[in-house]
């Protein structure tokens, strides 16, 4: 499809430094926008205020959740995202906003995590639903989490407590599920 014949969408930043402002992004197979009111809770959730926190936005799409972070004044965000598509919609939103503390990645998640070494405060992590993502990666987000650092993520199926992640909160919308977890140390 020609470049002036893509659709574009867009979502809005809640709050912070950047509050109203239009992320923009493309029409992407498997790119679903998380809600806005879901944002809201979430961020209800982890206090409003991110100062200081390192951030992770796994599967970053949109970048909606990584940029509310900054907007909220975290610390530094990574945004790893596989789709060329998305990731160049990332750093164009990255370059509107003059994000200077936001990195983003075009590559997928697992070699990111295999060769990472830095701790996390905040993970974001939405993955595409029906490919078991989340079985793969609850087993190793746990080791990229600072003390403590906790973990959001979006899921087709509510997460139950184990013995490796506590449930703090979750809530669902429409068929949607969405936690947060601590990781058990």
């Amino acid at each position: 499809m020609p470049k002036s014949k893509q659709k574009t969408n867009q979502v809005r930043i809640n709050a912070g430094e950047w509050r109203s402002r239009l992320l923009k992004f493309p029409d992407a197979e498997g790119l679903r926008p998380t809600p806005e009111r879901v944002r809201q809770t979430v961020f209800n959730w982890l206090g409003q205020d991110l100062t200081g926190s390192i951030c992770l936005d796994l599967f970053a799409g949109t970048g909606a959740f990584g940029f509310e972070a900054l907007s909220r004044n975290a610390k530094a965000l990574v945004m790893v995202e596989y789709a060329k598509l998305a990731s160049q919609s990332l750093s164009e939103n990255k370059a509107m906003l003059n994000a200077e503390n936001c990195q983003i990645l075009t590559m997928d998640a697992m070699p990111f995590l295999a060769s990472n070494q830095q701790l996390f405060d905040v993970i974001f992590c939405d993955p595409p639903y029906q490919k078991q993502w989340l079985d793969k990666l609850l087993p190793i987000l746990g080791s990229h989490l600072s003390n403590d650092g906790v973990l959001y993520a979006e899921a087709e199926y509510r997460i139950e407590s184990n013995e490796h992640w506590e449930v703090l909160k979750q809530s669902k919308a429409g068929n949607v599920y969405y936690h947060l977890l601590k990781c058990i140390k």
